[in-house]
């Protein structure tokens, strides 16, 4: 193992001890912290080894100007989804220490052709191509950093791009591939309370076009994304507040409905 490699793991192990322990730090030691967003992405390789379990997919984070304002970031970012940390309708989450305390409802699609790293980008039509199925999605957001709008993206690409919990639906009907994804309407709802709207535009412009971006953000770090995988491509609304013990309702209108239920 090269120093590199070492110092990426005691960086990546100090983040995953806070996650299991639902607890935070203010930042990684100095001589630990990524400089570029390639050593975070190196950081953040290492939770599937921990998870022990056959990674699940990817996220993307920060997909709108408004989320790139609020934590600081330049752009997108791609995390990793853990398969324990990923539930089915009608489970029960923990809500637990969630200190950013938001859900988002999102689209997800499902890759049934792997994509392997390439010198020439992906086109959409390529990726879109290689799409087996689209799902209803919730992500409930964390960070292992107690200011996570002010660590910086080097720091959040290590934190996973803030990967915590996700729900995934069943697959949507086969008539999205029809659909302009960025003028489709999805609302969230949280236990009567509180309702906010948006459409796949606030999606990187459309849901398909986040995709697109994550295949080649992953392709010019020399990563596959694997037949398999799941993609959930960011929030269509601003994200909504919630609580311990509420219901979450994401509605996609004609391409389904999602529910998620704390404890």
């Amino acid at each position: 193992m090269t120093d590199e490699d070492e110092r990426s793991l005691r960086a990546a192990r100090l983040i995953w001890d806070c996650w299991l322990a639902g607890t935070t730090m203010e930042r990684l030691p100095t001589e630990l912290r990524p400089r570029t967003r390639a050593e975070g992405y190196a950081i953040q390789a290492h939770y599937a080894q921990f998870s022990g379990h056959a990674l699940f997919g990817w996220k993307i984070a920060a997909t709108s100007a408004a989320g790139q304002n609020h934590i600081g970031v330049s752009g997108p970012m791609a995390g990793r989804l853990l398969k324990e940390r990923v539930f089915e309708p009608g489970q029960m989450l923990e809500y637990g220490s969630n200190r950013m305390a938001v859900a988002e409802p999102e689209f997800a699609f499902c890759l049934g052709k792997t994509l392997t790293p390439q010198a020439v980008e992906y086109d959409l039509e390529e990726v879109l191509g290689a799409v087996d199925t689209l799902h209803t999605g919730l992500e409930f957001p964390d960070s292992r950093f107690s200011d996570f709008t002010s660590v910086g993206e080097e720091h959040l690409i290590a934190d996973n791009a803030c990967s915590h919990q996700f729900v995934i639906g069943t697959a949507m009907p086969d008539a999205w591939r029809s659909i302009d994804l960025s003028k489709h309407a999805v609302t969230i709802g949280v236990s009567g309370r509180e309702t906010n709207a948006g459409t796949g535009a606030n999606v990187f412009g459309d849901p398909k076009i986040a995709l697109t971006w994550l295949v080649n953000e992953l392709s010019r770090h020399g990563i596959s994304l694997e037949a398999g995988s799941f993609v959930t491509t960011g929030t269509c609304t601003t994200p909504i507040a919630i609580v311990a013990g509420d219901t979450v309702t994401a509605d996609y209108g004609e391409l389904g409905q999602l529910q998620a239920t704390f404890t």
